[in-house]
């Protein structure tokens, strides 16, 4: 008992520091393939090559345009990666001590969040049952569901989402396959709301799909309702609002995306938060970083 309480009384006494910077900074960035892989190195193919050190130097760069205290990822490897990738980040100045990693069924990519501030709870779920026409599957990635606290009274609660991407496979339609996952992730929406409707909810990831699709209407949900979201209209510094671009088809589009609660909305500053433009964005990922800032406080 006497060691709970000096636990407790030592967590508190840092909690100055933690929270001494005001409002917070949020980003969500798919790194692309952070990760052993077969990779061509040199012009050779080479079996479980690492994310090129020019690759990763530029990923950190174009983060360090914004500087997260909590950043959520996609297509993060194993626990060593995301251990590399924290270290990486703290040398370049952001301290992201408190993480949370999720295994889904894709055994190569998996959704992961780094913190500045303690995660004081904890709800994600990696193993998801998904049907389609009659077969039953799993979600690839699962949903990262973490609650933080970024403020002495205030707690913010993330959903990081890497729905299914468009590449064909052969058990199943992608497009099907996207849009039960995007009814999955309605309902998780909706149970959360449903049991506080004020609850400062933030959804971020990689949807696959743009703002016309099923996927990204279903989890908004219905306009005005009680447990909708909203999606920020995010843009970078020349005004553009693409997050990917696909070098197969030659298309720049937008399918990334930061969604907010009725009752997160009005801590949200717009005017601080956009779509990371640089010259190295290509060199880093397939996908640029997408940033927002709150002010913690209800």
């Amino acid at each position: 008992m006497v060691f709970l309480r000096l636990v407790t009384f030592v967590f508190f006494l840092k909690l100055p520091s933690v929270f001494a910077g005001g409002d917070v900074v949020f980003a969500y960035y798919n790194v692309e393939n952070y990760l052993p892989m077969v990779r061509e190195v040199g012009g050779k193919r080479v079996e479980n090559a690492p994310k090129p050190e020019r690759e990763v130097a530029a990923v950190v760069s174009m983060l360090k345009r914004c500087r997260p205290d909590i950043l959520g990822v996609a297509e993060m490897g194993d626990r060593r990666m995301l251990a590399d990738f924290q270290k990486r980040l703290q040398a370049a100045g952001m301290d992201l001590r408190h993480t949370e990693w999720v295994r889904g069924e894709d055994g190569e990519r998996h959704l992961a969040l780094l913190s500045r501030f303690p995660i004081v709870a904890r709800n994600s779920r990696g193993q998801v049952p998904v049907e389609v026409d009659g077969k039953r599957f799993r979600m690839g990635r699962g949903i990262l569901d973490v609650t933080v606290q970024a403020g002495p009274d205030y707690r913010l609660r993330l959903v990081g989402l890497h729905l299914k991407s468009k590449r064909a496979v052969p058990l199943y339609d992608e497009k099907r396959f996207r849009a039960r996952e995007a009814m999955i992730v309605r309902k998780h929406v909706e149970a959360i709301l449903a049991a506080n409707p004020q609850e400062n909810l933030l959804l971020f990831g990689d949807l696959n799909d743009t703002k016309n699709e099923f996927p990204i209407l279903e989890i908004l949900g219905a306009p005005g309702g009680a447990a909708s979201l909203r999606a920020l209209e995010l843009r970078d510094s020349l005004g553009l609002v693409w997050t990917h671009y696909w070098g197969a088809a030659d298309v720049y589009s937008r399918i990334d995306y930061v969604m907010a609660s009725p009752g997160l909305w009005p801590e949200v500053l717009p005017r601080r938060s956009g779509v990371v433009w640089a010259k190295e964005w290509s060199e880093a990922s397939d996908h640029r970083p997408l940033f927002t800032t709150i002010t913690p406080k209800e």
